[in-house]
């Protein structure tokens, strides 16, 4: 795609359909038979995808030009026009897609470190895309706030998340960093790379997103079969195995509750 680091209708038609596949069928649906009349209000779920969504792919388009802007083996040697374009479409891609219109490899530290973290957010829930989810991260994050501000519910577009779905979200990113841990550390031992191209690259195929800061085309065989791993369970999902492989335990008897210091 750097041959079309130019081109808006090559750039805006590929990014809309990232967008499209990263928002998931449910949220296709639910706008569909909103517009028909189907359905009077918006599900929850829909709306956070509406307003999380654009929301990331503004602030990743910000950042992305305020980094590289001047960094001439990206975006420095592009007309201001280009630059946008490029760093746009590197936020659309980040999360969903895995193409590139400019050299990863050439980006600062700063940049990949920002890419690894909307590559970890990834797409959202029944879409095509990988990582922990939007939704997950907006949950947490709502969350986080709700208990900084000492506040009893986790309210959002006012309707309360459950405690259930804010346990999930936490599982899965408790889960999705455990794996993530144990990927990166045996990738340290059988491959000879800088630290943050390991971590660049085991995200990437962990959100299954597919992109390369050049570490992929040298992998040993070990680090290619940790890598095949990682992608396999970035697919089905991290919390998806661990039911898979947990044994449920219903308990009958409750036992008193008494706290614990965190923090």
């Amino acid at each position: 795609m750097v041959g079309f680091v130019g081109d808006p209708l090559v750039i805006f038609s590929l990014s809309a359909l990232f967008i499209l596949g990263g928002l998931g069928f449910t949220v296709i649906g639910d706008v569909t038979h909103k517009l028909s009349g189907e359905r009077k209000h918006l599900q929850l779920h829909t709306k956070i995808m509406l307003v999380a969504t654009p929301t990331l792919l503004i602030v990743g388009t910000l950042m992305f030009w305020l980094l590289e802007r001047n960094n001439i083996a990206t975006l420095g040697a592009l007309s201001a026009g280009d630059q946008w374009l490029a760093a746009f479409f590197q936020s659309a891609t980040a999360r969903t897609a895995g193409f590139n219109s400019i050299d990863l490899a050439q980006m600062s530290s700063a940049s990949l470190l920002f890419m690894i973290l909307l590559m970890l957010i990834g797409a959202g829930s029944t879409s095509t895309g990988g990582g922990i989810k939007v939704s997950t991260f907006v949950v947490a994050a709502a969350a986080t706030y709700s208990f900084l501000c000492q506040k009893n519910h986790i309210v959002l577009f006012r309707r309360t998340i459950g405690n259930q779905t804010v346990t999930k979200a936490l599982a899965i990113i408790v889960v999705s960093g455990l794996i993530l841990f144990v990927a990166m550390f045996a990738l340290m031992i059988t491959e000879k790379a800088p630290f943050n191209v390991i971590v660049f690259e085991t995200i990437s195929a962990f959100a299954t997103v597919g992109v390369s800061a050049g570490l992929t085309a040298e992998l040993s065989e070990p680090g290619k079969l940790i890598m095949v791993v990682v992608m396999v369970i970035g697919r089905i999902g991290p919390l998806t195995l661990a039911y898979m492989l947990a044994r449920p335990e219903k308990s009958l008897i409750r036992h008193p509750e008494e706290p614990v210091f965190t923090g």
